[in-house]
């Protein structure tokens, strides 16, 4: 721990990790607050535009705390990873700066005039400043996919000729990365599974309060329905498409993830096992036999390279915590399409979802785990790119920043928790006063907010 590259990666993971849990929420209700306000203009029924109302300012809320723990993670290019921000700055500072310059802007530009423009535009208007508002919340997260698809496949770039560095050579190659559209779908859908759950899991909760029942059965059609498609899209075909681009470009990421430390014709999907480090095994393996090597070559029979058939070098530092995140996303992720396929049935059997205590009780307490998943996924994409910060060009022992001590790290670090720590109790208890408050709330809120604009 005293080395200030690992203490670096660990701050940056922490930054990050905290900041993913805002953005994975706003993506996902973005959509859902469209289709919330779509179904109000079709059926022009006042509860539905109640409820846009009220997830809006959960949006805006959510928003701000995005916006604010965002921009250290920004700042630590050039405090921790100097060196990086040399090599790669005359790429990844064109796609973070159109982020900022263009999808940002876009986003909280609408946003204001989704929170106070209804009454003063009227309702054409306010439905289009929600989609632009999901336009530019979507295009905020194309553009940081694009930058990390970079670095995990470097294309569209030349080398500088004194060798400390690399520019775009074919912008258009950056920008239509074979390795963003896969892992775009998987980022968007798994945010949309955070959004799905969440309306859900806050209809569960009304339903079972015997509160605001009317806005309960409209959070719990709308979460359930479009949660079972993102939870299925996430499987296919994102996820697999996600997998076959790992298995042709990061081999050992796959070798990994799967804790097959030797290369085998046949191989299997592992279910359930420890990895061992020592003897290069998985201990206590549950495994379904070839299915692996169908998922990744199509062919039950077809060899996937293992884990040793590589350069000790070359292999992802901490396998065991790449193999738990992996096994951990691709769990959770089967048990949301188990829990939305049969919240579906119930909700069109009769409309029994309502009633049904037990399966309210399970989307309420589930409502946390796919901040859990969403977070897992990105440590799988994170962790298996090492010991690359830019796959196969630079290593993140070169990319840290030559001056930085581990003391300065450290202490930095310790002040990121602290006040961390302090927003999450704010966000938090906005959270709950907004949710106990509860969507018949919405109409006096705006008047009053109209007035002071006014």
């Amino acid at each position: 721990m005293n080395d200030p590259t690992t203490l670096s990666r660990l701050q940056f993971a922490f930054t990050i990790a905290y900041h993913y849990l805002f953005p994975q929420l706003t993506m996902g209700l973005a959509l859902l607050i469209v289709v919330l306000k779509s179904l109000y203009l079709i059926r022009r029924e006042e509860l539905l535009n109640k409820s846009v109302r009220f997830w809006t300012r959960i949006f805006a809320i959510t928003f701000v705390m995005g916006v604010v723990t965002g921009i250290p993670m920004e700042f630590q290019f050039g405090t921790n990873w100097a060196q990086f921000s040399t090599y790669a700055g005359n790429i990844i500072a064109q796609t973070l700066a159109m982020e900022g310059a263009f999808a940002f802007f876009l986003e909280s530009a609408f946003l204001g005039l989704l929170l106070f423009g209804e009454r003063t535009f009227g309702q054409k208007v306010h439905w289009f400043s929600a989609v632009m508002v999901w336009l530019g919340t979507w295009a905020s997260g194309a553009f940081i996919i694009t930058t990390n698809a970079w670095m995990q496949h470097p294309v569209g770039y030349r080398l500088l000729p004194d060798g400390r560095g690399a520019e775009i050579s074919d912008y258009w190659a950056v920008l239509t990365n074979s390795w963003v559209y896969p892992q775009y779908m998987h980022t968007m859908s798994g945010a949309v599974v955070t959004g799905a759950f969440a309306m859900a899991g806050v209809g569960a909760y009304y339903m079972l309060t015997r509160s605001h029942e009317e806005f309960a059965r409209i959070f719990l059609t709308v979460g359930v329905i479009v949660g079972f498609v993102a939870s299925f899209f996430q499987l296919f075909p994102s996820g697999d498409l996600e997998g076959r681009q790992v298995t042709d470009h990061q081999p050992a990421k796959l070798a990994a993830m799967e804790g097959l430390f030797y290369t085998e014709r046949g191989a299997g999907i592992v279910i359930l096992g420890q990895p061992d480090m020592e003897r290069l095994r998985l201990d206590n393996p549950l495994i379904v036999p070839r299915v692996l090597s169908f998922l990744t070559y199509r062919r039950w029979t077809a060899e996937v390279t293992g884990l040793t058939h590589f350069p000790r070098s070359d292999w992802p530092d901490n396998v065991p915590l790449l193999y738990f995140s992996y096994h951990v996303m691709v769990g959770l992720g089967t048990f949301f399409i188990a829990i939305m396929g049969l919240a579906l049935l119930l909700l069109v059997w009769k409309r029994r979802l309502f009633t049904t205590s037990w399966m309210l009780w399970l989307l309420m307490l589930a409502t946390p785990f796919p901040f859990i998943a969403n977070t897992a996924g990105w440590f799988t994409t994170e962790l298996g790119r090492q010991p690359w910060i830019i796959y196969g060009l630079l290593k993140t022992s070169d990319g840290a920043s030559p001056q930085l001590s581990s003391g300065n790290v450290l202490f930095t670090l310790i002040g990121f928790a602290g006040m961390y720590a302090l927003m999450w109790m704010l966000y938090t208890v906005l959270m709950v006063q907004h949710i106990l408050r509860g969507p018949a709330s919405e109409d006096e809120e705006d008047l009053a907010a109209e007035a002071l604009t006014s």
